[in-house]
């Protein structure tokens, strides 16, 4: 049994869209609610100690889980919202369980109890700015051939028709989550389904995949030749008709929050069709990506990959925009659960394993390599080919040098550049071992 999603496109009616935005304002409302009720209580707490109160005479701490937030809201729901009973209750519940998620990583970051990324306190959302999302884990919930069926909201069209597992009840619809994004709403539902065992078509197989701009992937395996996966460069191709949209959009009245000045029909007009040439760019993104990771899971049982660190690759100006096109990360995450769906594994290089500076057929590692040096050229063995393609085989031999690591996603990169030879795979929390021991240059070199 395997927890998956389908997302759809939603055709609502003028009345259906203003109660979808109406649910989502109630989840926004009840977030902003919880937030100042315990920023309020933290902050009187840290203004009783500036007076040297003691801890134990401090005013009591209030609890932020979901349940204690939920039963705290409907108590004062009728002075808060009196409009509450409009919408449905998973709105105000949605808004909440947000916040508790929201506080709870924040509270374990800020104990050091988090791994990963740092965690700010959460921040009220803006009715402008906040994303209208709302999510449904109770109630009527469900689709047919033409129409999703949500709480309070009824029967929506679908812009297309579901999958045959959501019809035939083989999938067992857990939730549905409504979001508003690029100019249109969508439904996501979250279903409980029971896949049979799958197995890639070469489960033996190990492959190495090196990400870039220039190509979007490289593909090598041990011993055989690279393959290159060309980039499709959209967002290069629609540059010119986005510059044209963008400034026939600066040129109508647009709306202004410091004057309260509404926006003209003519900007309206002009802002959904620059926003349909985005949606559209970002849903040819997604098809070659998709395309691209299901294809490799399918195929290959061992699959290599390195731990980018894309945040700060995106702070280099002059690469920022055909990396964001890329989608290093997306790549990352889809290869993450496809290679789980058909049985095979999915191994992350070390962030500081030196593949690009190590050469595929004698193991030496370059002191330097610069990023304009497309070509790699080992100056102990004379080996000369493209520096994608030599990344791309050393991370294949990778997969062979740490044939018993397990797959770990999250964070761990170590600090120090390793030594010659030496290769460095991330595991699982509850593995012996965090990383493997070095290996010979023979099993490095390809």
């Amino acid at each position: 049994m395997r927890l998956r999603a389908y997302k759809y496109a939603l055709n609502p009616t003028s009345r259906q869209a203003r109660y979808l935005e109406g649910h989502c304002g109630a989840a926004r409302k009840a977030f902003n609610w919880g937030l100042g009720r315990v920023k309020a209580n933290l902050g009187q707490r840290a203004a009783e100690r500036t007076y040297g109160i003691p801890n134990e005479l401090l005013t009591p701490t209030i609890s932020w889980t979901m349940y204690s937030l939920r039963t705290a809201w409907n108590q004062v729901k009728d002075d808060v919202a009196p409009w509450w009973a409009e919408y449905s209750k998973e709105a105000y519940a949605s808004g909440l369980t947000q916040l508790a998620a929201a506080l709870k990583n924040w509270d374990a970051c800020h104990r050091g109890k988090r791994v990963g990324r740092r965690m700010g306190f959460p921040r009220f959302k803006s009715k402008h700015k906040a994303v209208k999302s709302c999510r449904f884990t109770t109630g009527a919930i469900g689709c047919d051939e033409r129409h999703a069926v949500l709480p309070r909201i009824g029967r929506v069209r679908l812009h297309e028709s579901p999958a045959p597992e959501l019809l035939d009840g083989t999938a067992r619809i857990l939730a549905a989550t409504i979001r508003f994004e690029r100019g249109r709403w969508f439904v996501s539902f979250t279903v409980a389904q029971e896949l049979a065992d799958c197995q890639p078509r070469r489960p033996e197989a190990a492959v190495g995949v090196d990400l870039g701009i220039k190509c979007l992937a490289v593909l090598a395996q041990p011993g055989g030749s690279p393959r290159t996966v060309p980039n499709p460069k959209r967002l290069d191709e629609a540059l010119r008709k986005l510059g044209k949209l963008s400034r026939r959009v600066s040129r109508r009245v647009g709306p202004d929050r410091r004057t309260g000045q509404a926006p003209s029909k003519r900007w309206k007009r002009a802002d959904a069709h620059r926003n349909r040439v985005h949606h559209r760019l970002a849903c040819q993104r997604g098809d070659a990506l998709h395309k691209l990771t299901t294809k490799i899971a399918a195929e290959y049982g061992t699959v290599v990959v390195e731990d980018l660190n894309v945040a700060g690759m995106l702070r280099n100006r002059r690469l920022a925009r055909r990396i964001g096109d890329v989608g290093f990360g997306e790549i990352r995450r889809q290869l993450a659960y496809k290679t789980e769906w058909n049985g095979g594994r999915l191994v992350v290089a070390d962030r500081w394993f030196p593949s690009s500076k190590t050469c595929s057929g004698c193991g030496v590692v370059k002191a330097k390599l610069l990023l304009s040096e497309r070509e790699y050229r080992c100056e102990s063995c004379g080996l000369c080919m493209d520096r994608d393609e030599n990344a791309a085989r050393n991370l294949a031999a990778l997969a062979v040098a740490a044939s018993g690591a397990e797959t770990l996603n999250g964070r761990g990169a170590d600090q120090k550049t390793r030594d010659l030879g030496q290769v460095a795979v991330k595991r699982l929390p509850g593995s012996p071992e965090r990383e493997t021991g070095t290996a010979s240059p023979e099993a490095v070199g390809v």
